[in-house]
């Protein structure tokens, strides 16, 4: 029995998207989550920048002795991954791998939609991993860097007139290309699952990177002997970088429970 916590860090709101699978599948779990909101979106960064900022997530998640960290971050998982690991002598989970088994499974007419931010299209890290998994599989990418401000403004549900447009005119070529399963790269975007579900159709299966990162960690931790194995609801730690406010009120809203006044922000500089 491993009763050390898990650390989560993403840029913002979307890795939650990852936090609340973890505590779903596995409860008993504590979990300590890090939103870096003070300088969202990372998806524009270069790779310098984004892996001095990753290096600074890690380190704050650290201090807490997990006994894993789990980069709920499709930019920091396409961009950082490697390094982080290295440096590091605990697990380190991206979002990338566990999604690209997924669509290699699920798709039956071996065409694939990617959509995420322009860093993680840039890297090309999805399109290696399915080709490794899938040799053949046609990929259709899309950078998407309007989603990630949309949803932590909270403009992501359905009957919101301007999320609905932009999310139509992303996602209209890669329906157009005539894909049947689509990976949403981006832990922030599974928010707006509804609005794309809608766009693309029912015969189109959407890849939830957050729910699938969450499901290989705990396949993991379980070969590693590294679960915790106490009876209970573990405990759940969220911090942030900038104001807790406007976190906390959407964090309550997509979790189903009452994180105002649980939330803390940190100078993540200092680390």
């Amino acid at each position: 029995m491993d009763t050390r916590p898990i650390g989560v860090f993403d840029s913002g709101l979307g890795g939650l998207t990852a936090l609340r699978e973890l505590a779903r599948i596995m409860p008993e779990e504590d979990l300590v989550y890090f939103g870096d909101t003070g300088r969202v979106p990372y998806g524009g960064r270069s790779r310098e920048i984004l892996v001095r900022y990753a290096r600074q997530d890690v380190a704050f998640l650290r201090s807490f002795q997990p006994k894993a960290v789990v980069i709920a971050c499709g930019t920091v998982s396409t961009t950082a991954l490697d390094v982080l690991r290295e440096e590091n002598d605990i697990p380190i989970f991206g979002v990338v791998e566990s999604a690209a088994h997924a669509a290699a499974q699920l798709t039956r007419n071996g065409r694939v939609g990617l959509i995420g931010t322009k860093a993680s299209i840039r890297s090309g890290a999805y399109e290696r991993a399915l080709a490794a998994l899938r040799p053949g599989v046609e990929v259709t990418a899309r950078a998407c860097p309007l989603l990630v401000p949309l949803v932590e403004d909270g403009r992501f549900r359905p009957g919101d007139s301007v999320a609905e447009t932009v999310v139509a005119e992303y996602l209209a070529p890669v329906r157009a290309a005539g894909v049947d399963t689509l990976i949403l790269g981006c832990t922030h975007y599974p928010l707006m699952k509804p609005l794309m579900g809608a766009y693309m159709g029912p015969e189109t299966a959407l890849v939830d990177v957050g729910e699938q990162c969450a499901r290989w960690v705990k396949r993991q931790l379980e070969l590693d002997g590294l679960r915790n194995g106490r009876p209970g609801a573990g405990r759940r730690r969220f911090f942030v970088s900038d104001s807790t406010e406007d976190f906390s009120a959407l964090a309550s809203v997509f979790l189903g429970e009452d994180v105002r006044g649980g939330v803390e922000q940190i100078d993540i500089t200092a680390y």
